[in-house]
């Protein structure tokens, strides 16, 4: 190989590694949290009733009305529930699975769930949507709620009876409700060792979606791989995106 050659393959290696450098640099960059927007741990380690500012990706909508928009939000180190964010009809029509925002909120804390209230968001630019996290093993464990409001798995549960009728769901979670009304579906599973209530909010996934048909036709007995949002009320109950009977 001559000089001249040399030197031109010296300087195509040079330009690759540059790229590669700013490549990642632009990814790093896009992880990094913005002036001022707090990281996950800083914004674990807030005190309740404290303003806190998230960056975070949208994973899935609950609910909007009277321009306030509920939403499961999430990083790569952890989740936020924002509840009732100040939020136009046409940018909650904007938010899909993987969109970025900002939000300023307060921390505040219902019945155990920890959550963001009177927040304002803004959109940003990028895009992430978290994998499912399996939690089955960290079921009656005291590291559970240290996942919080994330997207989990829970794999190979058992389908309890929620009452001596063997009812295997409930409409409602008092069973008031019933078919053909904006009710919550509300089950039980065991893991073998502990029992465990979960629910779908109706205004996540609706007598249209898949899950919530799948529920209205559990069985006691059956096993089940289940998927949602570690919500909390007085312990785990996981708002519901997917079941599937084994």
């Amino acid at each position: 190989m001559d000089s001249e050659m040399k030197r031109v393959l010296a300087l195509a290696l040079a330009l690759a590694c540059a790229f590669t450098l700013v490549a990642c640099g632009e990814k790093k960059d896009e992880d990094a949290k913005s002036e001022g927007v707090m990281t996950y741990a800083e914004y674990a380690a807030a005190a309740l009733d404290s303003e806190v500012v998230i960056e975070a990706y949208v994973q899935a909508k609950q609910s909007w009305w009277n321009d306030q928009a509920t939403l499961y939000t999430q990083d790569k180190d952890g989740a936020y529930f924002l509840y009732n964010a100040a939020c136009s009809q046409a940018d909650y029509d904007k938010l899909t699975p993987g969109t970025k925002i900002k939000a300023t909120g307060f921390k505040s804390e219902w019945s155990g769930e920890i959550e963001i209230t009177d927040a304002t968001i803004e959109i940003e630019s990028g895009s992430y949507t978290a994998p499912a996290l399996d939690a089955t093993k960290l079921l009656g464990t005291d590291d559970l709620i240290k996942h919080q409001n994330e997207f989990v798995t829970f794999k190979g549960l058992t389908v309890e009876a929620m009452d001596d009728t063997g009812a295997a769901f409930y409409y409602n979670w008092d069973s008031s409700g019933q078919e053909g009304t904006d009710a919550d579906l509300y089950f039980r599973v065991t893991d073998g060792t502990d029992s465990y209530t979960f629910v779908d909010e109706y205004y996540l996934c609706n007598e249209e979606s898949d899950v919530y048909e799948a529920i209205r036709n559990l069985n006691v007995g059956d096993t089940v791989d289940i998927e949602g949002f570690l919500y909390w009320y007085e312990g785990p109950q996981p708002h519901v995106t997917s079941v599937t009977v084994k």
